[in-house]
């Protein structure tokens, strides 16, 4: 399973969702599906932008975690 580590490097950052979202010109709706590891894909054009905006690599966002099946979460609102 790929996990997505967004909410994580936001965290360090003090960061909400809506600046990367401005930062990095990304639709804030895409961005929380990345946030909450709900997400289907990512473009290699988004990966690039969010990865320059945080200054980290692809490693610090995505992560492969063998073995293990993806569950959708749902998002409480």
């Amino acid at each position: 399973m790929i996990r997505i580590l967004i909410s994580t490097r936001l965290g360090e950052r003090r960061w909400p969702q809506s600046k990367l979202a401005k930062e990095t010109n990304i639709r804030p709706s895409s961005i929380n599906n990345l946030y909450h590891e709900i997400a289907d894909s990512i473009t290699f054009e988004q990966l690039d932008k969010i990865c320059e905006v945080l200054e980290c690599d692809v490693s610090d966002i995505l992560r492969w975690e063998p073995g293990e099946q993806k569950t959708h979460r749902k998002i409480k609102k």
